[in-house]
């Protein structure tokens, strides 16, 4: 059956090829585009420019996830356009990457922002009308922990992870006595664009910083080289939105899912 789904971040190569494959596969898709949505460098431009071409199953929207005022507009003008949402996908987040010390406490706001506060928005904007109707899905797409553990200087990252994974345990055991389900669906990559991490963030406090370069030379060029090599693949995009597709696709009844694609890349 045609579902209404919300792809949160398609200007991400990810979230693109998400939004392409659900409407290949018949669904009605809002694609999500936030204030850069024209900044689509590399691999991701002809991707962006097929999800903001006229698909009748395929519509960009204007969301940005940080901004509530945005997000209610959003979620209205889906309601107003296909009188229900089905389904929404939430986003990779960014990284970031630098010794935890580093970071100031303004950053690590934004950071938890960018990979808790923005789905909670989105959830509390969808959720009331998915538990009158008892019927909806909410999916989240999330790196591989594991290999965030094993890598340096990405600690923030590992726990905005966990707290998303655990954030969806919650929300699955909480939200099924209204018939609505939740899955998560964990990526090899820690990235959610082609060949590059553009959601890298860098530490503001650059002295502090400095301090554990000198004492750790080399380290970051390491991480980085580490991040290079975890950034996503036009195949690595394609498993994931095929993985997406299917559980958007699974029988509504049979709970939530935990789909795993392939193994990180050392």
């Amino acid at each position: 059956m045609s579902k209404i789904v919300l792809v949160t971040a398609a200007s991400t190569g990810l979230g693109a090829m998400t939004a392409l494959a659900l409407a290949g596969a018949g669904h009605t898709v809002y694609a999500g585009f936030g204030p850069a949505r024209d900044v689509l460098p590399g691999d991701l431009t002809a991707l962006g420019d097929r999800v903001l071409s006229q698909d009748a199953r395929l519509h960009p929207l204007g969301l940005d996830t940080a901004d509530q005022l945005s997000v209610s507009a959003a979620i209205g003008e889906v309601t107003r356009r296909s009188g229900r949402i089905d389904a929404v996908i939430h986003a990779l987040g960014p990284v970031p990457r630098g010794p935890v010390e580093s970071f100031t406490p303004y950053q690590l706001a934004q950071i938890y922002d960018a990979h808790v506060l923005s789905s909670q928005r989105v959830n509390r904007a969808v959720l009331p009308a998915m538990r009158e109707r008892q019927d909806g899905l909410l999916i989240w797409v999330v790196p591989s922990l594991r290999r965030a553990d094993a890598t340096p200087y990405l600690a923030l990252h590992s726990e905005a992870v966990t707290v998303i994974d655990h954030l969806a345990a919650s929300y699955a055991r909480e939200l099924a006595g209204f018939g609505i389900e939740v899955s998560t669906v964990t990526c090899g990559s820690l990235t959610a664009d082609i060949g590059r991490h553009p959601g890298l963030i860098h530490p503001d406090d650059t002295e502090t910083f400095a301090a554990y370069d000198v004492r750790h030379p080399g380290l970051v060029d390491s991480v980085d080289t580490a991040l290079a090599r975890q950034s996503a693949d036009e195949a690595d995009i394609a498993r994931t939105a095929e993985a997406i597709v299917e559980v958007v696709n699974h029988p509504r009844g049979s709970g939530g899912r935990r789909i795993s694609i392939g193994a990180p890349r050392q």
